[in-house]
């Protein structure tokens, strides 16, 4: 695991916006590229000599290869929203950090990426299901369509397609092993987990009919 460390030193005078910003702005866009398993926000809880106030945004990557695609597709699109909506009213430097062992060891590990296309984006199916909601972002799976049918009339079901020019839009989120167990126990015997390459270059699981499907 590798930690993403930004440590932001904030003006007083636009402090309280930033802090609502970052937490409903910018720490949600971050996660939604995909490449965090988690993040975490905390306060400095020193006065600074420069004064303003001082945080950490700690974000979690499964590995160093990961972080560094994400600074290569996305760290520059996020420093200038930074930047646009505060100008010089904050410094901000960054250091990467090397997780060597965690003592948690009931810790849920996200490690799996999981396509969804119906029910499993609601919150309140995610509680139920993963007694948490999950941070996720869109993608695109090809060669695949939804049935004209839902099971038991209400739940889409996906099938592969002979028409490669097919697609079903969906969200993808990361969960550990035993998240994706209790999500087969959620779907029940009307569907059957796969793996699939995704639009993005992504491999996930995902539920496609468990009957075999006209074409």
């Amino acid at each position: 695991m590798i930690i993403y460390n930004v440590t932001i030193n904030i003006d007083e005078s636009v402090h309280d916006n930033w802090l609502d910003w970052m937490q409903e702005t910018h720490i949600p866009e971050v996660m939604a590229t995909g490449k965090f398993i988690n993040a975490r926000m905390t306060k400095v809880l020193v006065e600074e000599e420069m004064g303003g106030i001082t945080y950490s945004i700690q974000y979690t990557a499964e590995n160093k290869e990961i972080l560094d695609k994400y600074y290569a597709e996305d760290a520059e699109r996020m420093r200038q929203e930074v930047s646009k909506h505060f100008g010089n009213k904050f410094v901000a430097f960054r250091t990467e950090l090397a997780v060597v062992k965690e003592f948690n060891e009931n810790r849920l590990n996200a490690t799996e990426y999981l396509f969804t296309y119906g029910t499993l984006q609601q919150e309140n199916i995610q509680l139920t299901v993963f007694s948490r909601t999950l941070s996720g972002f869109n993608d695109v799976l090809s060669g695949y369509r939804l049935s004209d049918e839902k099971v038991v009339g209400v739940y889409p079901v996906m099938h592969p397609s002979e028409n490669p020019a097919d697609f079903v839009h969906g969200r993808v989120y990361m969960c550990s092993n035993k998240e994706i167990l209790e999500a087969d126990k959620y779907e029940g015997p009307a569907y059957k987990r796969i793996k699939v390459v995704l639009n993005s270059g992504i491999s996930a699981w995902a539920y496609i009919s468990s009957t075999r499907q006209p074409n």
